[in-house]
C-alpha cells in the first residue's frame, strides 16, 4: 500500500488555451479538484507555493477552504519557502487551517527554489544575518516555527490585559495538538535530508535534487531517503517518519491522453538551480498502463517512499485532472501493490 496524492503548482495564464485564466480560477479549481480527488479515493491534496508568479502563493486560505469542503483527504503543501515567512504568524495560520480540517494538515516547508525575482524575500522584510546565506535564514525560520508549534508558553503576559490570561507564560493561539509531527522538509540534498531527520521532520523529496554522484535520479533519491532514515534512527525519535517523492506520471488510456503526453520525454535531465548548484531532474512517465507498471517497478525511490505525489497539469481543468488521477488509481496502482 502507498499513500497517493496530487501536487498542483496552480499555474494560471490569461491565454485562451488555458483552463485557468486567473488567480481566482486557480484557487476555486484547486478546491474542486481536492473534492473530486477525495471522492476518487486519493489520499492527499498538495499545493506548491511560489511568490511573484502566476501560480499559487499564500497557501493558508486555500488550505482552510479545502479543509472546510472535504472530510478525509490530507491537505498539504509542497513546499512553503521559509525565507519569506514570519514563523510566528505562520504558526497561527497553520494552527487555524489544521483545526478547520480537524487535524488533516501535512505541511511541507523548505528553504525554497529558484525565484521569479532577485532576492524576493527582501521585499517581504527579511534578510540573512551577517555571515549567513538566505538558505541559512530559511532554516532558521523553520527552527523557530517548529519550536513554536510545540505549544509551550514563551511570552510574558501583560499585567493589565484586555482579557483574562491563563497562568504562566503565553503561547500562540490557536494551537493545534499534533501538528508539530506533521511538518515535512523539502530536501534538495543529502545533507539537508539528514538535518531534517535530526529535527524530527518528515521528508519530501521532489523531482529534482543536487547531482551529488552522477547516478540516475531515482538512485540518488533512494540513497537520500536511506540516509534520512538512518539519521532518524540515530536521532532516537520514537515515531515512524513519512517520506514522499513526487513524479509526473500519466497513464495513456485514450486519444486525449495520447495527444497531451504521447511524446513525453523519458529520461533524466541536468540543469543548474543557481550559478553553482548542478541539479538532476527526474524523468516523467507516460505510457499505456502495462508498460507504465513495468517502468515504475524499476524506480528505486518510489519503492522507498510511503507517499507518492502525482504532479498534475492544472491548466487542463478539473475534469481532466480527475481523469488523470483516476487512471492511475484504476489501471496502474493495483499492478504495483499501491492499492
Amino acid at each position: 500500500m502507498k499513500n497517493i496524492g496530487f501536487l498542483s503548482f496552480g499555474h494560471w495564464s490569461p491565454s485562451p488555451q488555458s483552463g485557468t485564466r486567473s488567480a481566482q480560477d486557480t484557487l476555486l479549481q484547486s478546491i474542486d479538484l481536492a473534492v473530486a480527488a477525495e471522492e476518487l479515493g486519493v489520499d492527499g491534496a498538495y499545493f506548491r507555493v511560489h511568490h511573484f508568479a502566476r501560480q499559487l502563493a499564500s497557501p493558508f486560505p486555500l488550505l482552510a477552504a479545502v479543509g472546510a469542503r472535504t472530510s478525509t483527504i490530507e491537505i498539504d503543501t509542497g513546499v512553503i519557502d521559509m525565507r519569506y515567512e514570519n514563523p510566528l504568524y505562520m504558526a497561527e495560520d497553520a494552527g487555524s487551517a489544521d483545526l478547520i480540517s480537524r487535524g488533516r494538515l501535512q505541511l511541507g516547508i523548505s528553504r525554497g527554489s529558484p525565484e521569479q525575482v532577485i532576492e524576493g524575500w527582501r521585499y517581504f522584510g527579511y534578510q540573512p544575518e551577517e555571515g549567513q546565506s538566505d538558505a541559512d535564514m530559511g532554516r532558521r525560520h523553520a527552527e523557530v516555527f517548529l519550536d513554536v508549534l510545540k505549544g509551550e508558553g514563551f511570552a510574558k503576559p501583560n499585567p493589565r490585559p484586555m482579557f483574562a490570561n491563563p497562568p504562566g507564560l503565553l503561547r500562540l493561539e490557536p494551537h493545534s495538538e499534533g501538528l508539530r509531527n506533521r511538518i515535512w522538509w523539502g530536501a534538495g540534498s543529502n545533507a539537508t535530508a539528514i538535518w531534517a531527520a535530526k529535527l524530527g521532520m518528515n521528508l519530501q523529496s521532489s523531482t529534482l535534487k543536487d547531482d551529488e554522484t552522477g547516478e540516475p535520479f531515482h538512485i540518488q533519491q533512494a540513497k537520500q531517503i536511506r540516509a534520512y532514515r538512518e539519521a532518524w534512527r540515530e536521532a532516537g525519535h520514537t515515531r515512524t517518519p513519512r517520506v514522499s517523492v513526487s513524479r509526473s506520471i500519466f497513464a495513456i488510456v485514450n486519444d486525449m491522453d495520447r495527444a497531451y503526453f504521447g511524446q513525453n520525454k523519458d529520461q533524466d535531465s541536468i540543469g543548474y538551480i543557481d550559478e553553482n548548484t548542478r541539479a538532476i531532474f527526474g524523468r516523467s512517465y507516460a505510457a499505456e498502463p502495462d508498460k507504465l507498471i513495468e517502468e515504475l517497478k524499476r524506480d528505486e525511490a518510489i519503492a522507498e517512499a510511503d507517499t507518492l505525489l502525482l504532479t498534475v497539469p492544472n491548466q487542463l481543468g478539473v475534469d481532466y485532472n480527475a481523469h488523470v488521477l483516476q487512471s492511475i488509481l484504476t489501471h496502474v496502482a493495483p499492478g504495483l501493490g499501491w492499492r
